[in-house]
């Protein structure tokens, strides 16, 4: 499939996924709806096992939702654009495969709640982050008031959300907001060498683990634990599984083929 904002390249099993919107990528209803096809194909695309999601350029990863879009519509079209918003977060919050953030710029708005639906974050030392909404009269509308307080509690989230003010990318590493910042020229790079090691590991182990995580921190811990157990069997059952156990007993690497 062709895509207008977004440009794809795999090898070695990993998808490297760029918004492309110079200079600064701002997202629009073509970017999201284009986001939530992209996750479809790389789902059912065997020879992707991780995808990494980066902006192009040096500017920003994405720099908040197109407000020139958003600026003269209803509040019939903003909830159909709010709508689709939402389902290209939740694809990539909920793809089969770990979706790692390369966050090479600003993540503002709608970046930020981009940032926040993938499963790890590798930040730039020169990125900076923040929701800005609530200078325009507006909230965050893609999942930012909800993710973000999953993640830095509600104490920091209410900061971050109430005074739009910037945070650093030292300050979001404190706040457990991206896993690790590097170089501004290392962001890639980093994404993909821990892609490379994902990529090596079961996928369906992967799958499972992610699944049991997302859907397992929405619920009860009873709840979970079943979750858990259920992902666990399904695990247990593949031939990724007996391979694994297999080669620990015979002191050799495994090689996982995904079944």
């Amino acid at each position: 499939m062709n895509y207008e904002y977004l440009l794809l390249d795999v090898d070695n099993h990993i998808a490297t996924v760029t918004i492309n919107r110079p200079p600064v990528n701002p997202l629009n209803s073509v970017v999201f709806k284009e986001i939530g096809l992209m996750m479809d194909e790389l789902d059912q695309r065997d020879d992707v096992r991780v995808i990494v999601l980066t902006g192009s350029g040096d500017k920003a990863f994405v720099a908040g939702a197109d407000v020139n879009e958003m600026a003269d519509v209803n509040l019939t079209e903003i909830n159909k654009m709010n709508k689709v918003s939402r389902a290209a977060f939740a694809k990539v919050e909920n793809a089969t495969k770990p979706v790692i953030a390369a966050i090479n710029g600003v993540a503002l708005g709608g970046g930020f709640e981009l940032a926040l639906a993938c499963d790890l974050r590798i930040s730039s030392e020169k990125a900076q982050f923040a929701f800005p909404e609530v200078g325009l009269g507006i909230i965050p509308g893609g999942g930012g008031t909800q993710r973000l307080q999953k993640i830095v509690g509600q104490g920091i989230a209410k900061e971050l959300l109430y005074f739009g003010d910037m945070l650093s990318a030292k300050k979001a590493e404190v706040y457990h907001i991206v896993n690790k910042v590097v170089a501004h020229e290392e962001v890639l790079d980093t994404a993909k060498e821990w892609a490379t090691k994902l990529a090596k590991k079961p996928p369906i182990a992967l799958q499972m683990l992610k699944l049991a995580v997302n859907k397992g921190s929405n619920t009860d811990i009873d709840t979970g634990l079943i979750i858990e157990s259920t992902c666990f069997g399904n695990v247990f059952a593949t031939e990724d599984a007996k391979e694994g156990m297999r080669a620990f007993t015979e002191k050799r690497k495994p090689v996982f083929k995904g079944k």
